[in-house]
C-alpha cells in the first residue's frame, strides 16, 4: 500500500502552522518534525506571544520532538519548514543530528544558506522549493500588512 503521505503533505501541515503565526501577528514561519510518516512536533513562531527573539518556529518543533522521543538526537526524523532555517535555527538544527530539511520559501535576507559556509550537520540532507510560491506569497502579504 503506497502511503498518503509525502514531502508535499506534510510541507502542507508547517504551512497550516505558518497560518496560525499569520492570524494572530506573528512573522507567519510554521514547521512540523516528521519520524516514521507520523507528525511529532509542530510549530509556529511564537517570538511576539513570547517576547522571546529564539521562539523560532523550528526551535520550538525541536523541542517538541525532543521531549516526544527522548534524545536530543532526532536521527530518523524530518523537519518540514516553510522559510529558510536562520543561521540560529541551523546550529540547532546541526546539534540535534536531524536526517532531513526541507524548506518552502528561500529567505533571501537571513537564511543560513548566504552565509557562506555550510553550518547544517554534514549527514542532513538539506532541500527547498516544496510550496516556495505558497510560502514566500504568505511571508509578502505579512510584511505588507504590518507595513500599512
Amino acid at each position: 500500500m503506497i502511503s498518503p503521505y509525502n514531502d508535499e503533505y506534510f510541507m502542507k501541515q508547517a504551512y497550516q502552522e505558518a497560518l496560525k503565526a499569520f492570524e494572530v501577528g506573528e512573522i507567519p514561519v510554521g514547521a512540523v518534525i516528521v519520524a516514521n510518516q507520523q507528525i511529532i512536533a509542530r510549530s509556529h513562531n511564537l517570538t511576539e506571544q513570547l517576547t522571546d527573539v529564539t521562539a523560532h518556529a523550528e526551535i520550538q518543533a525541536l523541542t517538541a520532538a525532543s521531549n516526544y522521543l527522548g534524545s536530543k538526537y532526532l536521527h530518523g526524523c524530518t523537519l518540514y519548514v516553510t522559510l529558510e532555517p536562520c543561521v540560529m535555527c541551523a546550529g540547532a538544527l546541526y546539534w540535534s543530528q536531524i536526517d532531513k530539511i526541507f524548506f518552502g520559501a528561500r529567505d533571501e535576507k537571513r537564511g543560513a544558506g548566504h552565509v557562506g559556509t555550510p553550518l547544517y550537520h554534514p549527514k542532513t540532507l538539506v532541500q527547498n522549493g516544496i510550496m516556495a510560491e505558497e510560502c514566500g506569497r504568505l511571508m509578502k502579504e505579512f510584511f505588507e500588512m504590518r507595513r500599512r
